[in-house]
């Protein structure tokens, strides 16, 4: 197998892919447990997270893999975007987190 392009998706994107792969054939094992966690934990759909996610990249500090971190966890206060942004959060402003929990309370 050989790896064309390596892109980062959300966990909602994900989801929605395994379920158009399963509509082809049954789904390989490994698949299919993803498929499984995906359903239980993706609180929002597709078009959500993609509003979300150009909302956020509007704020020029937040890189592709922050915006993901964040669709995918979706904080809901400080430290829980302390917890997904990890060392990069020291260099948001407090407004900057602001406008990200807004966002993200917006769309959920």
């Amino acid at each position: 197998m050989n790896i064309l392009t390596e892109d980062l998706i959300s966990n909602s994107k994900a989801k929605e892919l395994l379920e158009a792969r399963e509509t082809q054939g049954e789904l390989k094992y490994e698949q299919k447990n993803s498929l499984d966690i995906l359903k239980k934990f993706v609180k929002i759909d597709s078009k959500a997270v993609g509003e979300l996610a150009e909302e956020l990249r509007k704020i020029e500090k937040l890189r592709d893999r922050h915006v993901v971190a964040i669709v995918n966890f979706l904080p809901e206060d400080k430290e829980d975007m302390r917890a997904v942004l990890q060392k990069e959060y020291s260099t948001l402003t407090d407004e900057e987190i602001e406008q990200v929990l807004k966002a993200v309370k917006k769309h959920v």
